[in-house]
């Protein structure tokens, strides 16, 4: 069973879909209920499959579950809306919780450490000056970046790695946790993130993701092109093993 289908197996709600807003950075998907997940806009370079969304205007006509199934779809942006929908239907038990954002947590346990870090994120260079030695794997590599194919190369010698949470919606996060060392520390991170148990029993140390508490806040600032940083009202929390 893959993670992305043990992810969705757990899920014991599901709602009606009351908005879905595909911003230019994020996507946010809003219940009935009044919950909000959050996920990666990620999409295909171009449209020469087809739509990258099948639907378009009629998404409200699914239930959170139907759009959660999303997650297996190969159209990327469909597994944005995917991941943001089981984000919304998850029932984060935040007592397992600390409010402890993921540079936080690379950079103290990276502190001497090799650290391998796949995804570009703002605080690399701060984790850079901590580790070691900090390689940072990017599919489109910045200096002193890696190229992301060099994974099976980096991941085995690292102790601590982080995956962002847009590996499950490209479908790559099962292929990157088994190039995980035993031993490694491995935290999954990003608002697209999912705070599961679930991750914590496939290998993963601490996951560090988002809960969106002021659902008018987070669609306002989604839909006007902020980036992750730029978005209120959320809570950062990190649930560890």
């Amino acid at each position: 069973m893959t993670t992305i289908e043990a992810l969705l197996n757990d899920l014991s709600t599901d709602a009606p879909v009351r908005q879905v807003l595909v911003g230019a950075f994020w996507t946010a998907v809003v219940l009935d209920t009044g919950r909000c997940g959050l996920a990666s806009t990620l999409r295909a370079e171009s449209h020469e499959e087809g739509p990258p969304v099948r639907q378009p205007g009629r998404l409200c006509e699914h239930s959170g579950r139907e759009l959660a199934e999303w997650l297996h779809s190969p159209r990327i942006l469909e597994a944005s809306i995917g991941m943001a929908a089981l984000n919304a239907l998850l029932d984060v038990d935040e007592s397992a919780c600390t409010e402890l954002n993921a540079e936080e947590v690379i950079v103290q346990r990276g502190a001497g450490q090799r650290v391998a870090i796949v995804g570009h994120f703002p605080f690399v260079e701060r984790a850079r000056q901590a580790a070691k030695v900090c390689w940072v794997l990017e599919l489109r590599p910045r200096p002193g970046d890696l190229p992301a194919v060099q994974a099976e190369d980096v991941l085995p010698q690292a102790d601590v790695v982080a995956l962002t949470g847009t590996s499950l919606l490209n479908h790559t996060f099962d292929d990157l946790i088994a190039l995980c060392r035993p031993g490694a520390f491995v935290v999954v991170l990003g608002a697209s993130a999912p705070l599961s148990p679930i991750l914590l029993d496939r290998g993963v140390d601490a996951i560090s993701g988002t809960k969106v508490v002021d659902v008018p806040a987070v669609l306002r600032a989604v839909g006007e092109g902020a980036t992750f940083r730029q978005i209120p009202g959320k809570r950062l929390l990190t649930m560890v093993r």
